[in-house]
């Protein structure tokens, strides 16, 4: 099932999540139905909190990176992340434009480290340790800043952050086109 999509603005994507265990209700559909949004959202990452859950849960599917083969290394580079926790950022800091699907229409460059060192749970609740680097590793940093409670728009050059106030606003208030399912925090339900 294709889940609506939370914006900017939306108390859940600040809140603290909660680590989830092998019986949490339904995790098998719920990661599906993630995997589901994000490919019709034309997205390569989702996280819980981008649906409207507080928990420490995230998907990734990067080998929409590798159309043009420039990037073999993302070809199946699609991971479930349960409880994971950043052990270690490493390497040279980049910059490269991101994106969010709760924040549509709006990218920035952000600075990165370019290798990332995770553990996590997999779908089949397996303990895994794994280190990633460029685009993979940017991916699994951007999502896992959400179940931080944190957007890339707070990574972003102060004055660029000032310069897109009014975007973020408008996303809030519903004023954006998208062609995916989204709720936004300051629209009123129609009766």
């Amino acid at each position: 099932m294709i889940l609506p999509i939370v914006a900017y603005g939306t108390p859940v994507l600040r809140e603290e999540t909660e680590e989830i265990e092998k019986d949490y209700p339904d995790l098998d559909i719920l990661i599906k139905d993630m995997f589901e949004t994000m490919y019709a959202s034309k997205g390569v990452g989702l996280a819980a909190p981008q649906i409207g859950r507080a928990i420490r849960l995230f998907i990734v599917d990067a080998s929409g990176f590798n159309e043009d083969d420039e990037h073999p290394e993302l070809a199946d580079f699609k991971r479930v992340y349960i409880n994971p926790i950043i052990v270690e950022e490493t390497g040279k800091e980049w910059k490269f434009e991101e994106g969010c699907l709760s924040i549509p229409g709006i990218r920035e460059d952000v600075s990165r480290k370019s290798v990332v060192t995770i553990e996590y749970y997999n779908e089949n609740f397996e303990l895994v340790e794994e280190t990633v680097d460029g685009i993979a590793a940017r991916v699994v940093q951007h999502e896992y800043d959400h179940i931080e409670a944190t957007l890339f728009t707070d990574l972003i050059n102060p004055l660029r952050k000032r310069l897109i106030k009014g975007k973020l606003n408008d996303i809030a208030k519903g004023n954006v086109k998208v062609n995916y399912r989204m709720k936004f925090p300051l629209v009123k339900a129609k009766h």
